[in-house]
């Protein structure tokens, strides 16, 4: 069955273009969802017409997406987390995460089009893809950082076991020369 697509369907195509798909896939998932319209001759005047519409929204969409890359290309994102003793963090920073934190930027970005090419679960500098619109993608780097407030905490628990450390080999070096000293008194 032909239809038109009025939306992007992943795996499909994009805006205003033909596709052959199944007969119960238009039916029941992209007509009712107003993703395709059906691409018959009866409705041959109105497709024309409707092409030119959709050529029109494909135009605005791509140059909505072009305007998008703008702003992303080049960006940083930095993001303060808390993070385990061992470096890595409670949790991973997600999709979802990402496109909140952009929007909070005044770049509206769908969770759906990041693409993170390594998990972030440490910190460090991460690139993440944005695939905005066909043959529109953008780059943009995520910091992941520890908190101020964290990190003066680990340097003072790290300090404290050192200390204690530091401790406990001078009790043993004591222990020793005291055993050492006994043993040298009983003979």
């Amino acid at each position: 069955m032909k239809v038109i697509l009025t939306e992007n369907v992943k795996s499909l195509g994009s805006v205003g273009e033909i596709v052959n798909v199944s007969q119960g896939f238009a039916r029941n998932f992209l007509i009712p969802n107003s993703k395709a319209k059906l691409a018959d001759e009866g409705n041959a005047k109105q497709m024309e017409d409707y092409q030119k519409m959709l050529a029109k929204k494909v135009a605005e969409e791509k140059a909505a997406a072009e305007a998008t890359a703008k702003k992303l290309n080049g960006f940083t994102l930095n993001l303060v987390k808390k993070v385990g003793s061992n470096g890595r963090l409670f949790g991973t920073v997600t999709n979802t995460e990402l496109a909140k934190e952009l929007a909070g930027k005044d770049i509206e970005v769908e969770r759906r089009i990041l693409t993170i090419e390594t998990p972030i679960k440490t910190t460090g500098e991460f690139d993440v893809t944005a695939k905005l619109f066909k043959g529109v993608e953008a780059t943009f780097k995520v910091v992941v950082e520890m908190s101020a407030q964290q990190a003066e905490e680990l340097k003072a628990k790290e300090a404290a076991a050192i200390a204690k450390k530091k401790q406990r080999k001078e009790e043993a070096a004591t222990e020793e020369a005291a055993e050492t000293t006994e043993e040298k008194t009983e003979e």
